[in-house]
């Protein structure tokens, strides 16, 4: 079982000096990385660049300290960058602070009732469709500050298809100087980490493009001119009234399960990620729970939702880093930029945010594998990830995950039921089969059906099409291939023992798994149709069934 107990208790054990350097320096490292994405991933969902680094202190320091992972760094990622942008836009600071605690508290209820494991079950389509759809929304919503755009006529677009409207209209107040600005920072991104890669590409972007806006004067929009009320020092703790407001708790409750549902999905998949890089093995119930005291704490000092960043966790990895400490150092190397540089970020352009956001959206769009996946899945597994991709991308997250998940359930649904099969015996030879059907003969007056396949409600009307002739005395039901049985499909096997005990017709049942049997036992199945009508193998079936013919005779 999955223990409820952070991975920080269990490391202290074997600690060692020479480890603490390694964590130390790992540390430092992922904070200089985080840093620049943290102010971008903020201004992307719509609040002031301090949050973004509030949220990487508070949430990295609480995932690590009580994480279930050993190297977990979390923080703001770019998947919650468009639907905090919503609920901002929509609802305020109010609504994101009311939605980020209660997907806290969910996440905490996950943890505790050990839904760690079942998370693994939402289909890849699934993530994969709006991981992309994601991406695309975040890369449309940079293109503003990238090109220089001004917003002539007072837009607030919120939806996808309003900033590409809004984008249009506004297509003439494009800043050249901008543009170029951007085009460096993005030059930068791409050919630094190929000549050093200790240092990262965000990092030195920021510091030469905001060099040049000042040194050269130039007309381009700086985060000390869009957000001119920056906060400085470390953040204050405090609880939004709003948690009293029972109307907009309700309202928020969708947006509360999105951010909850892929903070559990990132985390833990960022954890097994980082499971298969150092050889250890994540507590994922433990993780959960950490996910939530984190959002939670996010909240109520100023963040925003947080979840396990896989890109800052493989690097901590890659610097060195083997344990929480190395978290715990990351989160506390922020609080110094926090007390001491904070002035500073007013003068990072904002194409240059734009530009490391452009880059954020191409890595998680995973556009390779997308269309890996479009060539060689099965059609419905196809429509699916189409459906959830165009969903993300046209509306919002929270109408992607749920139409994703309700069009796959029934996709699985109808193949699991087409692999179901309820056929009346013929002669059937199979070499070396014990259970095969050569050199048997089925009794007069004796019909046998084989049941194949899982038996549940989609399925379950099979049951109901079989069918004796007028002569029969003896129905047996061959259930060696069914694994599964639910209500649905228990309710019709009544509901034909029935049918076949008013045309006085025996029921044998040869050879049921044991699922479907502790279903029948529940029910009382097995006491209705007579224990010794239940028999092993289908030898003994057919002689059951041949006592019962002449029992009757």
């Amino acid at each position: 079982m999955d223990k409820l107990k952070p991975k920080f208790f269990s490391v202290l054990k074997s600690y060692s000096k020479e480890q603490f350097v390694k964590d130390v320096v790992a540390g430092v490292i992922v904070a200089i990385i985080a840093l620049p994405l943290s102010i971008a991933l903020a201004i992307a969902s719509g609040v002031g660049p301090e949050a973004g680094i509030y949220t990487a202190i508070i949430a990295g320091f609480l995932v690590s300290f009580l994480g279930g992972s050993r190297v977990q760094i979390a923080g703001p990622t770019a998947a919650f960058a468009t639907i905090v942008a919503g609920i901002v836009a929509t609802d305020g600071m109010e609504g994101l602070v009311a939605s980020t605690i209660m997907a806290g508290i969910f996440l905490i209820i996950m943890g505790f009732f050990r839904f760690g494991n079942l998370l693994k079950y939402i289909p890849y389509t699934i993530t994969t469709g709006f991981t992309a759809g994601i991406a695309v929304t975040l890369f449309i919503g940079q293109i503003k500050d990238f090109s220089g755009i001004v917003y002539q006529h007072g837009e607030k677009p919120i939806e996808t298809a309003e900033k590409v409207e809004a984008l249009v209209l506004n297509l003439n107040t494009i800043n050249v100087q901008a543009i170029l600005i951007g085009a460096l920072a993005l030059v930068i991104l791409i050919i630094w980490p190929k000549i050093v890669k200790k240092i990262p590409g965000s990092l030195i972007a920021v510091i030469v493009t905001a060099t040049v806006v000042e040194v050269f004067h130039l007309d381009v929009n700086t985060i000390g001119k869009a957000f001119s009320d920056i906060r400085t020092g470390l953040p204050a703790f405090s609880l939004s009234k709003s948690l009293l407001d029972v109307h907009l708790l309700r309202q928020q409750l969708p947006n509360a399960a999105t951010i909850a549902l892929l903070a559990g999905i990132e985390s833990l998949l960022s954890a097994v990620v980082a499971d298969s890089m150092i050889g250890s093995k994540h507590r994922s119930n433990m993780e959960l729970i950490a996910q939530g005291i984190a959002n939670i704490g996010s909240a109520c000092f100023g963040g925003i939702p947080a979840t396990g960043a896989i890109a800052r966790t493989a690097a901590n990895i890659k610097n060195g880093g083997r344990t929480p400490v190395a978290g715990m150092v990351h989160s506390i190397s922020l609080v110094l930029v926090v007390l001491f540089m904070m002035p500073l970020a007013k003068l990072i352009p904002m194409p240059c945010i734009a530009a490391i956001l452009f880059q954020v959206a191409y890595n998680m769009s995973g556009w390779k594998n997308f269309v890996h996946l479009c060539k060689t899945s099965p059609n419905s597994d196809i429509l699916v990830l189409v459906t959830t991709f165009l969903l993300t991308v046209i509306f919002d997250l929270v109408i992607a995950i749920e139409v994703g998940i309700v069009l796959a359930s029934i996709l699985f649904m109808k193949r699991m039921s087409e692999v179901t099969q309820v056929e009346g015996w013929k002669e059937i030879d199979e070499e070396n089969d014990p259970e095969s059907m050569s050199l048997r003969v089925v009794p007069d007056h004796v019909m046998v059906y084989e049941l194949s396949g899982p038996l549940f409600f989609a399925a379950a009307g099979k049951i109901l099409e079989i069918s004796c002739k007028e002569d029969t005395k003896v129905l047996v039901l061959r259930m060696r291939s069914v694994t599964a049985l639910d209500v649905t499909a228990l309710r019709n096997l009544e509901q034909l023992y029935e049918d076949l005990a008013e045309k006085g017709i025996k029921m044998v049942l040869s050879h049921v798994n044991p699922q479907p049997m502790k279903v029948m036992n529940k029910a009382k199945f097995n006491q209705k149709v007579g224990y010794k009508n239940f028999c092993d193998h289908i030898d003994e079936a057919l002689v059951r069934a041949q006592e019962l013919v002449k029992g009757e005779n």
